[in-house]
């Protein structure tokens, strides 16, 4: 008998007026805001623009959710495609089912094409957003709390959470594996916040760590879920998932810390004057014709011959025509 456990709601959905709210969409709003706007703030400590990075989320930010739903889809095709199931359900993304897998990949391209179009590094931008991503997913989970999905196995713990009884679910008490991998996200975000300050991580290394510190807490994650899934030599597919990009993580930031150490001192090219122009803070930057003149400037003050007096050449030029003309003479 358990003497505490975590109520699951009796509903995913708060009808606000005739508008439906539905918890595991709110999760993922707030999750999104709560990621760019932190981002934003790390963007702007490392010389970016405000604004930047939520010019960039509007393209990352959908295709991130169709990657994460074809992520979930495909793996789970049964789902929707077997005998009995309705295909249109694949389309309800408000019910749950987005595999971050997905999500990050595509998302990855749709943050290719902002930066692109920005004139930004893909990377230096990546390495702003890691920790939000991080805490996005940390919020994000709990909308499987509101879906009472992806929980674990039955255990008496105290903190188990209350599953009761649905279509594919027997209640009782499990494992609360979506409150597991919150904290685990929190701690991911923390992690490569510290790292960050500490190493001054670039070019992808700060977002590659995140990478490498999510799939390390995903593997025993995943390995404690009942729920469905393909199986791969006895593992799960997801399993077997975050096995292959940590590795993947893990060489990306061995490999760039030789082959581009350091970090990017220019974010934003755009933000600051061109090199090799001098700038007043009173007024613009000089062209390359007024730096050579005031170049000629001071190398003729630093020529002893300059400091004749205005005629003096005329002078020596008549004195020595006179000594000409009497030589002659």
């Amino acid at each position: 008998m358990n003497l505490a456990s975590i109520p699951s709601p009796s509903t995913g959905v708060i009808e606000l007026g005739p508008i439906p709210l539905r918890g595991y969409a709110f999760c993922i709003i707030i999750g999104v805001f709560v990621a760019v706007w932190f981002g934003n703030k790390r963007w702007i400590a490392r010389g970016g623009k405000a604004g930047t990075v939520a010019d960039i989320a509007v393209w990352a930010v959908p295709f991130g959710l169709v990657g994460g739903r074809l992520y979930h889809v495909i793996t789970d095709y049964q789902l929707y495609f077997s005998e009995g199931e309705n295909w249109v359900d694949a389309f309800k993304i408000w019910e749950g089912g987005l595999g971050i897998w997905g999500a990050i990949a595509f998302g990855a391209v749709g943050a290719w094409i902002g930066c692109r179009r920005r004139g930004i590094p893909l990377p230096a931008w990546a390495d702003a957003l890691a920790p939000g991503i991080a805490f996005a997913q940390a919020i994000g989970r709990w909308g499987n709390w509101f879906n009472q999905e992806l929980y674990g196995k039955p255990t008496d713990l105290p903190w188990a959470v209350e599953i009761s009884e649905g279509t594919n679910r027997v209640a009782g008490t499990y494992h609360p594996t979506f409150l597991y991998e919150s904290l685990w996200c929190i701690g991911v975000a923390l992690l490569v916040i510290w790292a960050d300050r500490r190493f001054s991580l670039g070019h992808g290394r700060a977002f590659a760590l995140y990478v490498a510190a999510y799939c390390a807490g995903r593997g025993w994650i995943e390995y404690m879920r009942v729920d469905e899934a393909h199986h791969i030599l006895g593992l799960r597919l997801n399993v077997w998932t975050a096995i292959f990009v940590f590795v993947l993580a893990v060489v990306y930031i061995v490999v760039s810390a030789k082959l581009r150490p350091g970090r990017e001192e220019i974010v934003e090219p755009d933000r600051d004057s061109t090199p090799g122009k001098d700038s007043d803070a009173d007024g613009p930057a000089r062209s390359d014709a007024d730096a050579k003149d005031a170049e000629q400037d001071t190398d003729a003050e630093k020529d002893p011959l300059s400091k004749d007096e205005p005629g003096e050449s005329g002078k020596h030029l008549s004195a020595g025509s006179t000594e000409a003309a009497a030589e002659k003479g």
